[in-house]
């Protein structure tokens, strides 16, 4: 089995030596341009030219959570593109976005601002009836925040492009459920996979559908996102502020005014780092299911973009 590893900006040498000591039996090598046609690739970012000399894949795995980039390329066509099922973004993500979700609710924000003018303040404590959630995406990254936020007994709702179950949360799926979802909840969190038909997702029309004084947070892509929509809407007062940790472009531009706004906290897309250790872990195993046939889990498809 030959393995060939092509990932932009990502120190090479742990991830070889850790994929080498997983797979004693494989040939693992850096991809260099002009080299050794592979049977699988570990890839982030890859060059056309990587998929172009490399016709002969098996499969692609991927080491992010996203693959929308991925799809972008011309891949060979027997080449099946494999997510990362998890290997510790998940809980990388509940706590990201359970963090931003109570920061929200207590007015945390606010208590800071006036501790920093040496002021002593009481607020009233709110409700968490008033205050229900909702995740776009219902995948593994979406149903663990979901469940995290129901042990916090916030009320959650959840909406998928197909039906789902979750315990403990109201579930809304397809276009006759999305505005349904929108006006249950007064929270607003994106986990959707970045497709043509969730880009620009959260406009000023969708966006204006929850509840008022709504929170908005992205740990998604920024392309779900339409910035000048939720400035507008934050200005108007419809929008209460926002947590946003990935951006239409990254590093987020000087001058860009999301650095700024006073109601938006800006983080540098870290809500959920792969774990080097567990993604090998992870990929090596499915490399070998793949030698003895089986099918393995995460396999995209290229027809939906995840």
């Amino acid at each position: 089995m030959n393995i060939t590893f092509c990932c932009t900006d990502t120190a090479s040498e742990p991830w070889l030596l850790g994929l080498r000591a997983a797979l004693p039996h494989a040939d693992v090598s850096l991809w260099t341009p002009g080299a050794t046609p592979a049977d699988y690739a570990v890839v982030w970012a890859p060059p056309q030219q990587f998929f172009d000399e490399q016709a002969q894949l098996q499969a692609v795995f991927n080491i992010g959570a996203g693959v929308d980039a991925l799809l972008k390329l011309k891949l060979p066509p027997q080449a099946r593109i494999v997510r990362l099922d998890d290997a510790g973004m998940s809980v990388q993500m509940a706590e990201y976005v359970c963090h931003a979700v109570i920061r929200h609710f207590r007015e945390f924000d606010a208590y800071e601002a006036d501790t920093r003018q040496g002021k002593w303040s009481f607020r009233k404590p709110r409700e968490r009836a008033d205050f229900p959630v909702g995740i776009m995406g219902l995948g593994v990254l979406g149903a663990r925040v979901a469940r995290s936020l129901v042990q916090f007994e916030f009320p959650v709702n959840g909406w998928s492009r197909s039906p789902s179950f979750l315990d403990g949360v109201k579930c809304f799926s397809g276009a006759d459920g999305f505005n349904d979802f929108l006006a249950a909840s007064r929270v607003l969190v994106c986990l959707l996979p970045l497709t043509p038909d969730t880009r620009d997702i959260m406009n000023r029309d969708s966006l204006s559908r929850l509840q008022p004084c709504a929170y908005v947070i992205n740990v998604a892509r920024g392309a779900h996102l339409v910035d000048e929509d939720l400035l507008a809407l934050l200005e108007s007062g419809h929008l209460a502020g926002a947590t946003l940790d990935v951006f239409r472009t990254e590093p987020l531009p000087a001058g860009h005014p999301f650095w700024t706004h006073p109601m938006i906290t800006v983080t540098p897309h870290t809500s959920a780092r792969t774990l080097r250790s567990e993604s090998i872990a992870q990929i090596a195993g499915k490399m070998a299911a793949l030698q003895r046939g089986e099918p393995v889990a995460g396999v995209v498809d290229r027809g939906q973009g995840y």
